[in-house]
Order: structure tokens, then sequence, then C-alpha cells
């Protein structure tokens, strides 16, 4: 995953593992690590994807699935929660701020079937305070709908392919260097793009494009285009 900022150096991208089991039908839990293969230079917004955070973390994840009930055949409506916590894997942040622990509560909330999907969802990342560093909290939210088409609508074990339209919205609040404000930190995006999810056995292939509709970065690099490519393979415990 990775963003693409309006010079060489503003760019970030990074590669991200994670290993989610289901405890039960409707509870997880998620462990994560990165591989950071190009950090920018400016302060961090947003989580570039919502179950994976853009930092140097470990990060640990609980999700209950809440509510979950039929609505006709083939069609659902599911809801969702997530807690996570991140642990630092640096001492500093790239743009020298001290790295410190975080917190964050998520939820979704959508309707799923063959034909039609339609989903809305939100969270809040907390930091912690390193020494009079602290980055700027984080609020994040997202609409996504998604179409199958008629051809595309076979059974397993048959390749299932799936387009979907997602709108992110994100604001970071500014930030504290040896507890002083920083003026050239957080700020408000909403970025608008088309994803495509293929599933085929146990793999799935996932990648989508997020491009700025708004934004207002309190002087900070702004972003061109956001990416994400997700690989999974999934498996049955006996």
């Amino acid at each position: 995953m990775g963003r693409v900022g309006r010079g060489r150096s503003d760019d970030e991208q990074m590669l991200r593992t994670m290993l989610s089991v289901g405890i039960t039908e409707d509870l997880q839990i998620s462990g994560s690590l990165p591989i950071t293969l190009n950090s920018g230079i400016y302060m961090p917004r947003g989580r570039v994807m919502a179950m994976m955070s853009s930092n140097q973390d470990a990060e640990a994840i609980v999700g209950w699935r809440f509510q979950r009930r039929a609505v006709g055949a083939g069609a659902r409506l599911e809801s969702t929660m997530f807690v996570g916590a991140t642990a630092p894997l640096q001492q500093y942040r790239a743009d020298g701020m001290r790295a410190a622990p975080s917190m964050h509560l998520s939820a979704a909330s959508g309707y799923a079937s063959r034909t039609h999907y339609l989903w809305v969802g939100g969270g809040y990342q907390h930091f912690g305070e390193r020494e009079g560093d602290q980055m700027g909290e984080s609020v994040f939210y997202s609409a996504v709908y998604g179409y199958r088409p008629p051809f595309l609508r076979l059974d397993y074990p048959k390749p299932d392919l799936r387009f979907f339209v997602e709108a992110v919205g994100e604001h970071t609040a500014r930030g504290k260097h040896h507890g002083f404000e920083l003026v050239l930190s957080g700020g408000d995006s909403i970025l608008v793009g088309p994803t495509a999810l293929l599933l085929y056995k146990q793999y799935g292939l996932e990648a989508g494009l997020l491009f700025p509709v708004y934004q207002q970065t309190n002087l900070q690099p702004e972003e061109k285009v956001r990416f994400g490519v997700n690989f999974t393979y999934f498996f049955w415990r006996n």
C-alpha cells in the first residue's frame, strides 16, 4: 500500500503482513507487521487502509461481528466492531517525532447480496505522548458500493469477481513536538476511487486506487493518488 505525492520525497510505500484467526464465527483476532519500502517526510495522515496502520508499528486487532441476519435469499445485513492497538517498532518517526503506542476503535455495517453491496464505516485513533511528542488523533470514515454483473454471479469453486466504488474521508488533528503544537501538521481529505475483488477457491486478490477530491493539508505535500493491493490465502482449522 502507499501514497504518491507531488514530489518523489513525498511518496510512501509499505508492505504489510497480517495473520487473522477466527476464534468463533463472529470473533476474530489479527496481528500485523510492516515492511517499509519508502517513507515520506511529512506527518502521517490517516491509516491508508482501515485494517492496517501506515506507520512502522506492530498492530493487534480484535473484530466482533455483533449483528448478522438474513434479509432474503443470498442477502444479509452485518455489523462489526474493531478494537486495536499499535506498538512502534522505531524510536522516531520519519519526521523526527518520538514514536508512541496508539489505540483505535472502528465499526462497519452494511448489506451484501449476490448482486449489490453497500457498506459504511468509521473509526478513531488516538496516539500516546512520549517526552512531549504526540501525533494528532485521527478520525476516518468510508462508504462503499459494490456490484457484481450477472455473468460473474458464479458459484464456488468458480472465480468470483466484484467491482466497488469507495469514498474515504479523514481528519487528522495537529501534533505536538516538545509540547508545542505543530502548525504544519494535520489536515482533512476526501478520496474516491475504484476497487476490484477476485476470489478463487482459497485465494483472494484485491486492488484499488483512491484519488483526492478535497485536501486541506496545512501546507504539507498533497497526495496525487493512494493505492492498495491485497493478496489473501484462506485456511481452515481442523
